[in-house]
């Protein structure tokens, strides 16, 4: 892992709106590759896998980009949905190492027991159930890019060792005494702000600094502009074509995407569109998210919300998280949290609103 150290401040690595800047690079021959670099071949609309016209994007290609040219670690913030692993994946794709693997690894959904065997691997007999030898991730990644998703869910002991790895360039499978060295380019992402997750304790400051050599925003889909309406005739063209059909979006199902702010961003915009394309004939209608109403049975005035005696469990539910989301004007993520409740369960109980309202 070749370790080139750019500057940063505490607003660069923040999740809050504001743009990049320049990257200052204290290593010469970095600094050459970084501003040799041709943007020729990053076209108005695509950039690899990547979507988006729009300022917010123009500004994310043009970081990948110079830092692309380099080995340094990356860390990619964003919220849920924006994409950071398709961010991951082109800065591995416009490397130099881009014929080796890139491979990508969601450290939240790995049990804690099991993390460190599955990153670095582990002898036969080392553990209960280790019937054979097993090559980790960062072992599978050799020469080529390893993405740690959500890595700031990791526990303590596990981001110790991690920080270990990445100083020295070698490990030990668990249970084994070989020392492994390890050549790859580490890339990280996180949904979190990175500075609040090190002041709650939840995150190690000196990983962070380390994994956070250059530092990416992922814009959110709010900030997008005009890429919304961008990416939902591309999702409807992927469709299409995947079915041998010639669908459309109705006058009103635009509005819709133009009028939404997505908190979920790219995930939720792809799944409101696939979910409406499976649903349509020929023209295809976008249920507006905060459209399906309470029930006439059920008032709220100044913020309190009055139910018959009687009203069934599920009834009674559904008008609450109904009236808190159009009490937060459409913001799922602190409807969310105010009823303490996952953001998938919120989108599964909407869901599910969507489709009795547009069957009734």
């Amino acid at each position: 892992m070749c370790i080139t150290y750019f500057s940063f401040s505490a607003n660069t690595l923040g999740t809050r709106k504001s743009s990049m800047p320049d990257l200052p690079v204290s290593n010469e021959k970095n600094s050459a590759q970084m501003t040799d670099v041709s943007m020729t071949d990053v076209q108005p609309e695509n950039y690899g896998v990547l979507l988006g016209r729009s300022p917010a994007m123009q500004e994310l290609y043009r970081q990948i980009e110079r830092v692309a040219a380099t080995d340094a670690s990356v860390l990619i913030i964003g919220e849920s949905g924006t994409g950071k692993e398709l961010v991951a994946k082109t800065i591995h794709e416009r490397s130099a190492r881009n014929n080796k693997p890139f491979i990508p690894v969601n450290c939240g959904a790995i049990p804690a027991r099991l993390i460190e065997a599955e990153l670095f691997g582990h002898e036969k007999g080392s553990f209960t159930g280790a019937v054979q030898q097993h090559v980790g991730y960062f072992e599978n990644a050799s020469q080529g890019t390893i993405f740690l998703d959500e890595v700031t869910e990791m526990t303590g002991e596990m981001q110790i060792k991690l920080l270990r790895v990445l100083e020295t360039e070698s490990f030990h499978r668990v249970g084994g005494t070989d020392l492994i060295n390890v050549d790859l380019r580490v890339v990280a992402a996180t949904n979190r702000d990175p500075f609040a997750a090190v002041a709650e304790g939840i995150f190690r400051e000196d990983l962070l600094y380390r994994l956070a050599v250059v530092p990416i925003r992922v814009p959110p889909l709010r900030e997008r502009g005009e890429d919304v309406e961008l990416l939902a005739q591309r999702f409807l063209d992927y469709f299409n074509r995947a079915s041998k059909t010639e669908k459309v979006f109705s006058r009103r199902a635009l509005d819709v995407v133009r009028g939404n702010t997505w908190p979920g961003n790219v995930r939720e915009l792809r799944n409101t569109i696939h979910r409406a394309f499976i649903l349509a004939d020929k023209n295809v209608e976008i249920a507006d998210p905060y459209a399906v109403t309470s029930s006439k049975k059920t008032s709220v005035t100044d913020g309190f919300i009055s139910l018959p005696i009687g009203t069934p469990l599920a009834e009674a539910q559904r008008e609450i998280i109904l009236a808190t989301l159009k009490h937060f004007d459409g913001d799922k993520r602190q409807v969310a949290q105010v009823l303490g409740i996952s953001l998938k369960t919120l989108y599964n109980r909407l869901d599910v609103y969507l489709a009795g309202s547009a069957g009734a």
